[in-house]
């Protein structure tokens, strides 16, 4: 099937502001565009691309003062198949992980691993390594809260999750991803559309969704 992608998104900026724009489609798709969907600005500014350290594909600007709109319209291939599912996957010992899987075993500013380590092996420690694990996790975030637009705040991190019970995909995305490396299970941060596909119309405004990946069975 192809799939139309894209976004408009308008901003009123006080003064002159430097912005980088993640809003690519990630390179492991590139085989799939068929129309890129590349940044446009109202007014035009100077686009300087770049690609990260996690291959994402980025855009840095100078906003003008005053209204700017970002704006982009590609068009992707996909097989509308879900993600193959391999009960099987082993977890890797972490003297084994791969060298660029380390980096996913840290913690960050939203995934306070020093603070939810304990509640991770209380947790998972008696699960099957591997498959088993990562979906005991998932299955315990899916119970453990509560979805709501109005518990959605851009300062919230999994340990606030975890004690509050409640948030948005985000959040559910940073609870996981906090445990898989507490178990040291290298796991990542995604985001990218929330699709209308099969979906009635009249359709929503469109939206952004947060999950993760994680590393296991290589």
């Amino acid at each position: 099937m192809r799939i139309r992608v894209g976004y408009e998104m308008i901003y009123d900026f006080p003064q002159p502001t430097p912005v980088i724009v993640v809003m690519g489609i990630h390179f492991t798709r590139a085989s799939d565009v068929i129309v890129p969907d590349d940044l446009t600005t109202d007014p035009p500014v100077l686009i300087s691309p770049y690609r990260d350290g996690f291959g994402n594909w980025c855009s840095r600007i100078v906003a003008p003062t005053g209204q700017m709109r970002l704006a982009a319209d590609g068009i992707v291939r996909d097989t509308g198949l879900p993600d193959v599912t391999v009960p099987s996957a082993s977890q890797h010992a972490v003297e084994d992980l791969p060298a660029e899987t380390i980096v996913y075993l840290l913690g960050s500013r939203y995934c306070e691993t020093d603070r939810l380590s304990d509640v991770a092996w209380k947790l998972f420690e008696q699960t099957t390594p591997g498959w088993a694990r990562v979906q005991a996790i998932c299955d315990f975030v899916h119970n453990h809260i509560a979805f709501g637009y109005e518990h959605a705040r851009a300062t919230m991190t999994a340990w606030e999750v975890f004690n509050e019970r409640k948030g948005v995909c985000r959040d559910y995305a940073h609870l996981a991803i906090s445990f898989c490396r507490c178990m040291n299970i290298p796991a990542r941060y995604c985001t990218g559309y929330l699709g209308d596909i099969g979906m009635p119309p009249p359709y929503a405004a469109g939206d952004f969704a947060g999950w993760f990946e994680a590393y296991i069975g290589g």
